[in-house]
């Protein structure tokens, strides 16, 4: 039997759920039956969040270690500064939080884990320590050279992939090009071959209601959408649209397709949340190495009272687990 690969938790802002749910999914036999789970973390407060469900942890000097006694692994990656502000938001929190980010790349960069799942991390934190990202995806991105990224969500039976991600609404329409819109169908298509589907059905969504209708509600549709699906296809890639997103994701749901391509944020988000909301998964395509997270925020309102399901966390790790394998 293979050796099962090892898999890195960054353990997101503090002052949120991140450490609680990652220590839960450490422990879950679902997580443990593919892979070998290390938290990347402060040590002092991961214990805190293992001692909120009564276990014990085992202090680790690198990835590779074995577990002794059926403990939550850490392997220290940051000292937390100051004393932790639980349920707000604060620069040390958001530091810590892009520590154990850059830890895990480091690791992954030189093959001693194959792949991380991050918890979250709350953006206005990280923004106060000095990193001015909308996000982890926009960063991973950058931190490893690569141009050709998207962020994919999955919830329920719809895979999403987004166009634009943390953009404003406003700004959206003034964004799209055809390049943009047709690179990202290439990742798509790409990354769902690696999940296992050799010529996968791809939607792409509209930006305007009704898909613009020929241009009366809008021509974003005519000038840069069926183009991008138009020099899609014309490498052989399995890909339609502009669809109505009104409609397209009840097809999805029903399995018409195995993946959408939506234009922004919210119009892929709801559908994936709505369906999915407590085993939600967030993938980053593109990248040279695996990376998932739960698809949900820090939930400063419920933090550190042991009442943040896991599971969320626990499916991305078990996908990555499954991309690592593919």
């Amino acid at each position: 039997m293979p050796e099962k690969p090892v898999i890195a938790f960054t353990m997101g802002d503090p002052s949120g759920i991140g450490p609680e749910i990652c220590a839960k999914a450490a422990l879950s036999k679902k997580v443990l039956s593919v892979c070998r789970p290390v938290i990347l973390g402060d040590p002092s407060i991961i214990r805190k969040a293992a001692d909120l469900i009564h276990r014990k942890i085992c202090i680790i000097d690198n990835p590779h270690s074995k577990n002794t006694g059926k403990k939550i692994c850490v392997l220290p990656a940051v000292k937390h500064k100051g004393r932790l502000r639980i349920s707000g938001v604060s620069a040390a929190s958001g530091f810590s939080a892009m520590k154990c980010i850059d830890i895990a790349l480091r690791y992954a960069g030189e093959g001693k884990i194959s792949g991380f799942v991050t918890a979250p991390i709350n953006k206005e934190a990280i923004k106060r320590a000095g990193f001015d990202f909308p996000g982890h995806t926009e960063y991973l991105a950058e931190r490893t050279g690569t141009s050709d990224f998207a962020m994919m969500l999955i919830g329920g039976n719809i895979r999403v992939a987004l166009v634009t991600t943390h953009l404003p609404l406003g700004k959206v329409a003034g964004s799209i090009t055809v390049k943009d819109i047709y690179r990202k169908i290439l990742v798509l298509n790409k990354g769902m071959q690696k999940m296992g589907f050799k010529n996968p059905r791809i939607a792409v969504c509209g930006l305007n209601p009704h898909a613009g209708e020929n241009g009366r509600f809008g021509s974003e549709e005519q000038k840069f959408i069926m183009p991008a699906v138009a020099k899609a296809r014309k490498r052989n890639i399995n890909c339609l649209g502009p669809f109505p997103a009104d409609t397209i994701f009840y097809f999805a749901n029903k399995k018409k397709y195995d993946a959408v391509l939506a234009m922004y944020h919210d119009q892929g988000l709801i559908p994936v949340k709505m369906l999915g909301f407590e085993n939600g998964v967030n993938i980053t395509l593109g990248l040279p190495f695996v990376r998932t997270s739960p698809d949900h925020g820090t939930a400063f309102d419920i933090a550190w009272k042991n009442k943040a399901s896991s599971k969320s966390m626990e499916a991305a790790a078990v996908l990555a687990a499954r991309l690592i394998n593919s």
